[in-house]
């Protein structure tokens, strides 16, 4: 086809404008507004498109054009919005029941590199030793520096027993390392629990998937058989939990407040976006005092559940500050096989405030000993802030009230041959100075 005849052009401006058109008509129809189409954008859009088909180097097809366009036109709005092809809707709709391929890591874009959010646990990354900031400068020695995310996922997927090197620049480490890594079927158990000590619990939440409300009842019955009674105390980990779907985190949240309490509640430009979502099962703890912790890891879902607690002064809040995630994506089909997953609400803890780009400060914020302010964040290698596109806060003045913690403890420097979970031990101790009691206001 010669792109050079004016006729081709209009052919492609008409089916633009055909297409803007039928959009227009759809989207605003019902609304009292009237927005005129960038004529001249879509003009220079369509000048662009014939360029790319007559003098670019090889024949590109015209599928892949558009949908690189469509590509670019979301990633153009925060790094959450993203077109899903035939393969990432269906991954999609798998890993939020619990079961995925891949290594087992939430990972995100950054400067052109990839940016491990967090591992998840007992997957091919969290035992080869992948933590939460690490950069992903190389798979397989092919370099990720002007891959898109789409395509460095798709290099990182593979058949189950394949082996990939991960090349990853770390802070605090004077040269990349080079961890291999076996590809598995990634079945994410989301909810686990032990007995720290008689009376005291522990519960940890890798994820929210659609079945993990049902996962953490399970876990506080088996904690009390094996305690032989109700709990004394109990310790919620969220550290390094990237998320997953909003009902997964309203549930978890309802097993710990009363009654009609607020969880959190959405707002966004379309009336679908506007909800809001209140406990209705009652405290499964019976008031029992609660610790969740948190840390940079802990993103969207995790902070819902951690702004809930914190607002009903239901459980004390230990780390350091969380991912800062208060965006809501709803996944909208196309088709059968394609989707996007669209930005279209933010959400808000029951006193209202947003914590996007700023995250939950924590009650009790972990400090590391020796360590300056910025050093004593064990995890701030990585934040919603940090990420190119990010939304901003808009809610500033409600947030000032809950951005200083309310005490700071301090904990010894973590070696690479120390294994004490310094956190955990605080976590308990708190429990234990609060046993006997209602849940502590700090």
């Amino acid at each position: 086809m010669n792109f050079k005849h004016p006729l081709n052009i209009g052919i492609i401006w008409g089916v633009v404008i055909g297409l803007s058109l039928a959009m227009a008509h759809n989207v605003w129809a019902d609304k009292e507004m009237a927005s005129a189409l960038p004529l001249e954008d879509l003009r220079t859009f369509t000048d662009v498109y014939a360029r790319i088909k007559q003098d670019y180097v090889t024949d590109v097809d015209d599928s892949d054009l558009l949908k690189n366009a469509i590509r670019g036109m979301l990633a153009g709005l925060d790094p959450h919005s993203s077109y899903l092809d035939e393969e990432q809707f269906r991954e999609l709709q798998i890993g939020t029941s619990g079961e995925f391929g891949g290594l087992g890591i939430e990972v995100g874009m950054e400067n052109g590199f990839v940016k491990v959010i967090a591992p998840i646990d007992d997957t091919p990354a969290d035992r080869a030793g992948v933590k939460a900031g690490d950069l992903i400068i190389k798979l397989d020695d092919k370099s990720v520096k002007g891959l898109t995310l789409e395509e460095a996922v798709k290099l990182m997927r593979g058949k189950k027993g394949s082996d990939i090197v991960l090349t990853i620049v770390r802070e605090g480490e004077d040269a990349p390392l080079d961890l291999t890594l076996t590809r598995d079927v990634i079945r994410v158990r989301s909810v686990r629990n032990r007995v720290l000590e008689p009376g005291y619990g522990y519960v940890r939440i890798s994820n929210f998937q659609s079945k993990t409300t049902r996962g953490l009842l399970d876990a506080l019955d088996s904690l009390k058989k094996k305690n032989e009674g109700d709990l004394k105390g109990l310790v919620l980990d969220l550290r390094n939990n990237p998320g997953g779907v909003l009902t997964g985190a309203v549930g978890v949240s309802d097993v710990f407040l009363k009654d009609n309490q607020l969880i959190v509640y959405t707002e966004g430009r379309v009336e679908d976006s506007e909800l809001k979502y209140s406990a209705s099962t009652g405290d499964s703890l019976a008031g029992a005092p609660l610790v969740v912790l948190i840390n940079q890891g802990s993103a969207s879902a995790s902070e819902i559940v951690a702004g809930a607690m914190q607002d009903h002064e239901r459980a004390t809040i230990l780390g350091t500050t969380s991912f800062g995630k208060g965006s809501v994506q709803t996944i909208l089909p196309l088709n059968d096989s394609t989707a996007l997953k669209l930005t279209t609400a933010r959400y808000y803890t029951p006193q209202g405030r947003s914590i996007q780009s700023e995250g939950i400060v924590p009650d009790i914020l972990l400090k590391i000993e020796g360590a300056s302010d910025e050093e004593s964040t064990a995890l701030s290698i990585i934040s919603e802030a940090d990420l190119e596109g990010h939304l901003e806060n808009e809610n500033q003045e409600v947030n000032k009230k809950a951005r200083e913690p309310k005490s700071i403890v301090t904990v010894p420097k973590q070696t690479k041959d120390d294994a004490t979970d310094y956190a955990l031990e605080e976590a308990l101790k708190l429990l234990k100075s609060m046993s006997g009691t209602q849940q502590a206001k700090l």
